[in-house]
């Protein structure tokens, strides 16, 4: 187990010195390879609890999904059925879907409810 950001430091270096060698990515039977798997699993283990990564805002993931589909303030106020003032209000993050609306950006939008919802 790692306690300490320095434990953490040196053995991530550790980790990409032996991943330099791709014996100890291919070779189970490598001694490598063994030192490898453990020190990544303290790695993972050790940045789940100090680093999680956060889910995304609604905000930033409307945003992401307009960029992608292509879709500006006025093209998703009409997939939506809402008014541009309105998804204008969601992308500042002044105002949050209703139900109904929020349906329709995870099913339209392909965004998984729990980002719409907030939870």
């Amino acid at each position: 187990m790692i306690t300490t950001e320095k434990e953490y430091q040196v053995i991530l270096e550790r980790v990409e010195t032996l991943l330099q060698n791709p014996d100890n990515i291919e070779n189970q039977d490598a001694k490598g390879y063994v030192e490898l798997n453990i020190l990544s699993d303290l790695v993972a283990d050790y940045e789940e609890a100090n680093y999680a990564v956060q889910k995304p805002t609604l905000v930033e993931v409307l945003k992401t999904r307009m960029a992608e589909m292509e879709l500006n303030q006025k093209l998703l106020s009409e997939l939506l059925g809402v008014s541009t003032s309105r998804v204008s209000e969601y992308l500042t993050g002044k105002s949050e879907p209703t139900l109904k609306v929020a349906r329709n950006i995870s099913k339209k939008l392909g965004i998984d409810a729990s980002i719409v919802l907030g939870v």
